[in-house]
């Protein structure tokens, strides 16, 4: 059920109700009207016939008013009817029709549609009209009825097809304001499909929608985007600025001192802290880009250029085992640097294969870079994630690679999971990163 809290809701919600009051009001308002109608024509059949009683009542030579010519209407002789006649002079009933037997209608004033009731109990609608007549002293009036019952099927007659006319008026409403409501907030869904095609990675910004009220909004998000990958740019221009005029004097600095001076590990320290440091700079600013995705078999195939003389020397191999055109929601630059470090310390320790597998779920992207080298024991799994951990000292290396790769993907919002490759025998980095789809 669409609740209140979604805009189709409430609009679906309140044309429903105003739908439903303005068609009950139609309804009140048309019956009341009918209801009229019919009315004003039994009044006016039962004025026709107080008329033709009114001409046909003369005085006989006592001066008694007689009717002589009685309407011929057969209503007015079938017994209990409802339709009934009478003739008072002076209040009191000289002549009834036939339909009323020995019975008596009320007497009183003059009126129009005023409730009655026939001698049998039945209710009854009554018109009452005064007259005279020449020859005659006596206060004459005549009373004509129809019946209620009658009447009551007459409008009923016409209240159902009402009703029912209504009834198929507000479902046709009904059907176009559903049809009017999906089609406005149409622009909305395509908006927010658009929207997830650049986290995606498949966009790089909104199309221009073709609804006007939502112009504005794709401008305003497109500026933000656009302005948000200026902003990554100019940090990461200063960013490298940074490095340079550390990094400079530090190694100008180290030059001049004796290998074997104790100040020379000091200054090691300092630069693996700088190298950690401005790398996490550029890695917290990566994230912020929307809609980047990165193609992963090309970034393998460069890296594996960069270490190809690594790799020969060696004789290692390295294997991809990556689905065609296979992209990772990640920025070209961070996946360079995930795959780089992770295939450079596997090209290290690797005996003579190193494998890349990638594979994608409706959830999750796994990556795993794997190698055949002597692996990791499971205590120093966590150590070797920790920055500036090294747990061999022999090769160069800032014991950073690890680390990186792991605050990368956590900045992706994935992580990264060392431990044993069941068919290689070494080690196993698996990467999992969130599939936005």
């Amino acid at each position: 059920m669409i609740g209140w809290n979604s805009i189709r809701g409430r609009l679906l919600w309140l044309s429903a109700i105003w739908l439903s009051v303005a068609l009950l009001a139609a309804y009140l308002v048309i019956g009341s009207v009918l209801e009229r109608f019919v009315e004003s024509r039994f009044d006016a059949d039962s004025a026709a016939i107080a008329d033709s009683l009114m001409a046909g009542t003369q005085a006989d030579d006592q001066g008694l008013a007689q009717i002589y010519d009685a309407p011929g209407d057969p209503r007015f002789s079938a017994p209990l009817s409802g339709w009934y006649w009478q003739l008072d002079a002076d209040g009191a009933p000289v002549a009834v029709s036939d339909s009323l037997y020995d019975g008596t209608l009320p007497t009183g004033e003059e009126a129009t549609g005023i409730a009655g009731q026939a001698p049998d109990g039945a209710s009854l609608r009554l018109l009452r009209r005064s007259y005279t007549v020449p020859g005659s002293k006596e206060a004459l009036s005549v009373t004509v009825t129809a019946p209620q019952a009658e009447i009551d099927a007459a409008m009923s007659s016409v209240q159902r097809p009402l009703a029912l006319t209504l009834m198929i008026l507000g479902l046709g409403l009904a059907l176009a304001v559903l049809l009017q409501v999906t089609s406005g907030l149409s622009a909305l869904k395509i908006m927010g499909r658009n929207l997830r095609h650049i986290r995606s990675g498949k966009a790089d910004g909104l199309p221009r929608p073709n609804a006007a009220e939502l112009q504005p909004v794709a401008d305003e998000i497109n500026a933000l985007i656009s302005q948000n990958r200026d902003q990554l740019a100019r940090t990461r221009e200063q960013i490298g600025n940074l490095a340079h005029s550390l990094k400079t004097p530090l190694m100008a600095l180290q030059g001049e001192m004796a290998p074997d001076d104790p100040r020379q590990a000091v200054i090691t320290r300092m630069d693996r802290q700088i190298a950690w440091h401005l790398k996490q700079a550029r890695s917290a600013g990566g994230r912020q880009v929307l809609g980047q995705r990165t193609e992963l078999g090309p970034v393998v195939d460069d890296i594996a250029l960069v270490l190809r003389r690594m790799l020969e020397d060696r004789g290692i191999t390295i294997q991809k085992d990556i689905p065609d055109e296979f992209t990772v929601p990640l920025e070209q630059q961070d996946t360079q640097e995930i795959l780089g470090n992770l295939l450079e310390n596997a090209a290290k320790w690797a005996t003579s294969k190193i494998m890349v597998r990638a594979r994608a779920s409706d959830r999750q992207i796994t990556l795993t870079i794997s190698d055949d080298g002597p692996g990791m024991a499971d205590a120093d799994h966590a150590r070797a994630l920790s920055r500036g951990t090294r747990l061999d000292e022999r090769g160069p290396g800032a014991g950073l690679g690890l680390a990186i790769v792991a605050d990368l993907a956590a900045l992706n919002g994935g992580a990264l999971k060392l431990g044993r490759d069941d068919a290689l025998g070494g080690l196993s980095a698996r990467i999992t990163l969130p599939n936005p789809g």
